[in-house]
């Protein structure tokens, strides 16, 4: 075995250049395999993106496209409805404006107009949930 080694041409600088080579090819092959793999499945992602997101090939007439303005503007003004704050709710406000423009340079302390205001909004809310609870 010693002598096959002593005879051999090759040095172990070589053989380690040889291995090297081999290694970096495998190396090669395997990205190269795996840049396939997420091509194809990046292609397939975007099909499905552009499928899902793709707009239905019904003609849109002028008829059509106007009862949606409209539908879409009833929905909107239906949402638009402003409600009425409680008196309580918006005398705790005013308190805290009031408060924070008296002490502008010290807004700390307005903490109990804070608490009072805070205090009303949770009130307000449990009464929201309440009502559409039950």
């Amino acid at each position: 075995m010693v002598e096959s080694l002593q005879s051999s041409s090759e040095t172990d600088h070589s053989r380690q250049q040889l291995s090297e080579l081999q290694v970096q090819a495998r190396v090669a092959a395997e990205l190269k395999k795996l840049q396939k793999q997420e091509d194809a499945r990046l292609k397939e992602m975007t099909d499905k993106i552009a499928a899902a997101t793709a707009p239905e090939q019904t003609p849109t007439t002028r008829h059509a496209v106007s009862k949606e303005i409209t539908s879409l503007r009833e929905r909107l003004e239906a949402r638009a409805d402003v409600r009425e704050v409680p008196e309580t709710l918006e005398r705790a406000r005013g308190d805290v404006v009031r408060c924070l423009t008296e002490n502008d340079r010290r807004p700390l302390d307005c903490w109990r107009e804070v608490e009072k205001f805070k205090e009303e909004v949770r009130r307000m809310e449990k009464g929201w949930v309440e009502k559409v609870i039950s």
